[in-house]
């Protein structure tokens, strides 16, 4: 089965400096991965000709495809035609349709139009018009040397739209590419090397034409399931298949699939069970009830949290004893285990949670290093209490502490953890 092969390439100096963030790659590359296509590189090269004309011939050997967005503008830095004229030895002319829709554009916003603004409707002369009904830098569609180039402007929306309706359609006819599916196995808790480990097996007896990739994240693993083929309903059953097959391995750390997210899928585990929880949080600063506020509807089932960050607060408005407190310290397990409970009493939720720890840079002891972290659980039945060493970065310790908490009220109502 022949794969069709792309290379996207952004111009613009404004990318190299940082300046702006380049989006269109990545929204690229997603849709090209809906029709089969495989991309293959992503590269930014700023408004240089030399560079532009480099980048252009190295594409052109690696890839059947060369996506080119930015640098069609009306100003002098905006060189991409000028470039692309001289890459395929073609002369730049006033395309008429592209200048009637240029001209029609600026009546209708009752603009001014200006000549720099006429000369957008230039193209090279073996270039295909493709319309921008969005802006005025027209969408240009090349063949040369058994490979197609499509230039497109940078300005994101109008390169959407242009990718969606014109620029899509056009590669699903000029190439046959295969069919591609994706299934996402989203899991938390166990790190790559071990979830590797753990399903070896099954992994070595995937089919040919289902491949297997890692993506690791703060605690999360993603394991991305890939199937190649002609006919999407086999490509469909095939993965559902080897799902099927690696579940049971791994069925403990798996919260969902695809798009979900931990927080989300909490939630309809919450409602479901009819549960209430609320928060008490120190080190995490807020962070956790924010993971929940995030979806809507979360008022069913947060009822409110606390953040406690002194231990007058924790005394005052959680109830830790005082003498807690001065025997064992803020990040210590028995004063987790006060803070999940009584935050649990205080807001009259079926369970309460509760993070405290060394967040770091400073702060840390020999005792309590920087990423010394203690999370509780505490429902009906009882608490549940948990020390984490993490690592001395305190915005990564932040998130997956919450994560971890996140995780571990799942797998309390799932019944994992007893």
């Amino acid at each position: 089965m022949n794969t069709t092969f792309a290379e996207i390439i952004t111009i613009g100096d404004e990318i190299l400096y940082g300046q702006i963030t380049d989006t269109n790659s990545q929204w690229i590359s997603a849709e090209l991965d809906k029709i089969g296509v495989k991309t293959i590189r992503k590269s930014s090269v700023g408004d240089d000709e030399t560079q532009i004309l480099d980048i252009l011939k190295e594409a052109s050997q690696r890839a059947s495809i060369i996506l080119i967005t930015g640098g069609l503008g009306p100003t002098k830095d905006d060189i991409t035609k000028k470039t692309l004229a001289k890459y395929f030895g073609a002369n730049l002319v006033i395309h008429e349709p592209a200048l009637q829709k240029i001209e029609e554009l600026f009546r209708e916003r009752n603009i001014p139009i200006l000549e720099s603004n006429r000369q957008q409707a230039a193209i090279p002369d073996n270039a295909t018009y493709i319309t921008n009904r969005s802006g005025t830098a027209p969408g240009m569609w090349f063949e040369h040397e058994g490979s197609v180039f499509v230039s497109m402007p940078g300005v994101p929306h109008e390169m959407k739209v242009l990718m969606i309706e014109e620029v899509i359609p056009r590669i699903h006819s000029f190439f046959s590419t295969p069919i591609i599916h994706h299934r996402m196995i989203k899991t938390f808790g166990k790190g790559e090397s071990l979830l590797a480990d753990i399903i070896k097996d099954w992994e070595d007896n995937l089919p040919e034409n289902i491949k297997l990739a890692y993506l690791p994240h703060y605690g999360h693993v993603r394991l991305r399931l890939t199937g190649i083929g002609q006919d999407e309903a086999t490509i469909k059953q095939q993965i559902a298949d080897e799902e099927a097959k690696v579940t049971p391995l791994i069925h403990k750390y798996i919260y969902g699939y695809d798009n979900d997210t931990l927080e989300e899928n909490l939630g309809k585990l919450l409602v479901e069970k009819g549960k209430t929880i609320a928060t008490a949080e120190s080190c995490t600063g807020g962070f956790l009830a924010h993971l929940f506020t995030k979806i809507p509807g979360s008022s069913r089932y947060l009822l409110g949290g606390i953040v406690a960050y002194s231990n007058e607060i924790k005394m005052s408005r959680l109830g830790v004893k005082e003498e807690t407190l001065k025997a064992h310290g803020a990040v210590s397990e028995q004063t987790i285990r006060e803070m999940a409970e009584n935050v649990r009493e205080r807001f009259g939720t079926d369970i309460g949670v509760a993070s405290s720890g060394v967040a770091g840079p400073g702060g840390g002891s020999e005792e309590k290093p920087v990423g010394t972290v203690w999370i509780a659980y505490a429902d009906e039945n009882g608490t549940y209490s948990k020390k984490l060493m993490l690592t001395p970065d305190r915005q990564l310790n932040i998130e997956i502490t919450a994560n971890v908490i996140l995780d571990l009220v799942r797998k309390k109502q799932q019944g994992l953890i007893q």
